[in-house]
């Protein structure tokens, strides 16, 4: 495929709806089957699950607020996805995005974006 024959994703800051978050936000929008292969990714990792969110307009210049605190240790999925879905729940307008923190590296090691919020 040469550069001519690639796809262009047009985005822009204007266009709260067009902005892209990471790898996930150029495919279709997770289903719960995808969101929870994620989940067992983050914990078979040994990394603690995080679900925070904010609002879309405030995505890119804001920090996210966090949804409760790191589930430290949390080894049940089911757990973590009652998290993130409460938190989608309890701000539908809001972007939700899940996190796992490797503890080794002291960093991310996963992050991504599950739940795309309506702008107002």
């Amino acid at each position: 495929m040469t550069m001519s024959e690639m796809q262009d994703y047009s985005s822009s800051l204007e266009d709260v709806n067009s902005r892209k978050f990471e790898t996930f936000s150029y495919l279709p929008a997770m289903d719960a089957d995808r969101i929870r292969k994620q989940v067992e990714y983050i914990i078979s990792k040994g990394w603690n699950p995080a679900v925070e969110h904010t609002e879309p307009e405030n995505a890119f210049d804001h920090y996210w607020y966090m949804w409760k605190l790191p589930m430290f240790g949390e080894t049940d999925i089911d757990t973590v996805l009652k998290e993130a879905e409460a938190c989608h729940k309890a701000h539908p307008n809001n972007h939700v995005r899940l996190i796992g923190f490797d503890n080794y590296a002291q960093s991310k090691g996963a992050e991504m974006v599950i739940y795309r919020g309506k702008p107002v």
